[in-house]
C-alpha cells in the first residue's frame, strides 16, 4: 500500500509565520517533533501535514498560512467548495473558483486563458519575500489543482508547469506534485492542460463535498498527485518489494517497461529522478510508515525495506531524514484523527 510522505520544507513554511507558542501547539497537535525543523532532509506522513495545515489554520485563523496581506479566514476553502458546486462544467467552476480567491486574497491571483489547445492558469503574485512568495504560488496551485480535479472526478493531467522563480532545492517535489514537465526562472507562474477538459462536467455532488471536506486537506494535496510519471510508474513498481529480500536492478524495469535503461535513465533524469533517489524514498516512505504506525522493531523494519544490515539502516535513514530512526519515533504527540476543514 502506498505511504505517502511530504518534504520537510513545507512543513517549515507551513509554520514560518506563527508566534513561538503558536508554533510549538500547531506541531504538537500535528505530532511532529520540532527537532525536525532543523532537518531539512525530514519527512512526515502525509496525515501529519494534513493536521498542521488545519492546526495553523486555526492558530492563524487563516487557510493561507499568513501568506498574503488579507487572511483567508477559516472556513472560506469550504465556502469556495460549496459556491462552485453548482458549476455546468469545469470552464465555469475554474473561473468561478478563481473569482473567489480574487474576493478572499489581495496579493495572489489567478486568471484562466486558452493558448492554442492548452487552457493556461497563470498566477500574478506581489508577495515581496522570495521564499513567501514561492509558498504562495505552491500553496495556490496545489489547491486550485486539487480542487478542479475533484470536481471532474479525476486527475486533470498537467501538461507543463512553469516557475518564475529559480529552481528551489525541493524541486524533485514538483513531479509528483504538478507535472513531469517543469521549468524554472519563467516569466510567470503558470500550469498548462488539455483545453478540451474545461468542457467536462462538473460530476460532484452535496453528499461528496461532505467527504472531501471531511477528508481536506490531505484530500487536496494527495489524492490527485501525478501518477502518471515514470517516476510514480516506477515507485509504485518498487513498493512491491517491501518485505522481500531482493530489489530489481534498473536494467530488469526498463525490460518489464519496454525501453532500453539508457532511455529509462533519460526519462528519470528529465524528471529531475535517479533510480536510486526513487528506490531511496520508497524505503524511506515505507519506514517512516512503520515506525510511525506500528511497533515493529527497527531492526524488523531494516529488513522489511531492504536492508540486511540495521546499522546500515540506520545510517541510510540519517541520511534521508537527519535524524536516527529510533528518535524519529519518539514523537511529540500521537497524530489525531481527520478533522473537517470547514
Amino acid at each position: 500500500m502506498e505511504r505517502d510522505t511530504v518534504s520537510m520544507h513545507f512543513v517549515a513554511a507551513a509554520v514560518a509565520r506563527l508566534a513561538p507558542a503558536a508554533r510549538t501547539r500547531a506541531m504538537a497537535h500535528a505530532g511532529i517533533p520540532q527537532a525536525l525543523l532543523e532537518a531539512p532532509h525530514a519527512r512526515v506522513p502525509a496525515q501529519a501535514f494534513s493536521a498542521l495545515w488545519l492546526a495553523v489554520s486555526r492558530e492563524m485563523d487563516d487557510e493561507f498560512f499568513g501568506l498574503d496581506s488579507r487572511r483567508m479566514k477559516v472556513g472560506s476553502f469550504a465556502l469556495l467548495c460549496h459556491a462552485v458546486l453548482a458549476s455546468a462544467n469545469l470552464d465555469r467552476a475554474v473561473k468561478h473558483l478563481l473569482r473567489g480567491f480574487r474576493v478572499l486574497l489581495d496579493d495572489i491571483h489567478g486568471d484562466l486563458s486558452l493558448q492554442e489547445q492548452d487552457a493556461v492558469i497563470t498566477i500574478a503574485n506581489r508577495i515581496e519575500d522570495p521564499a513567501s512568495r514561492r509558498f504562495a504560488d505552491e500553496t495556490f496551485l496545489v489547491m486550485v489543482h486539487g480542487l478542479t480535479c475533484w470536481l471532474a472526478g479525476k486527475r486533470v493531467r498537467l501538461r507543463s508547469a512553469e516557475f518564475a522563480y529559480p529552481r528551489p532545492e525541493h524541486a524533485n517535489e514538483y513531479t509528483v506534485m504538478y507535472s513531469e514537465n517543469i521549468a524554472f526562472d519563467a516569466p510567470n507562474t503558470c500550469i498548462r492542460f488539455d483545453a478540451k477538459l474545461l468542457s467536462s462536467p462538473v460530476v460532484q455532488r452535496p453528499e461528496s463535498l461532505k467527504v472531501f471536506l471531511r477528508t481536506a486537506p490531505q484530500s487536496v494535496f494527495m489524492k490527485y498527485k501525478n501518477d502518471g510519471s515514470t517516476t510514480a510508474r516506477l515507485s509504485r513498481h518498487l513498493r512491491k518489494c517491501i518485505g522481500q529480500e531482493s530489489w530489481p536492478a534498473l536494467a530488469d524495469l526498463a525490460n518489464e517497461f519496454h525501453m532500453s535503461p539508457t532511455t529509462l535513465r533519460r526519462r528519470l533524469e528529465a524528471e529531475l529522478a535517479t533510480y536510486q533517489s526513487i528506490k531511496d524514498a520508497v524505503r524511506r516512505d515505507a519506514a517512516i510508515h512503520y515506525l510511525c504506525s506500528t511497533d515493529f522493531s527497527v531492526v524488523d523494519i531494516a529488513a522489511l525495506v531492504g536492508f540486511q544490515e540495521s546499522s546500515a539502516f540506520r545510517r541510510a535513514f540519517k541520511a534521508w531524514s537527519g535524524v536516527q530512526p529510533g528518535a524519529y519515533r519518539r514523537r511529540a504527540a500521537p497524530t489525531p484523527g481527520a478533522v473537517e476543514w470547514c
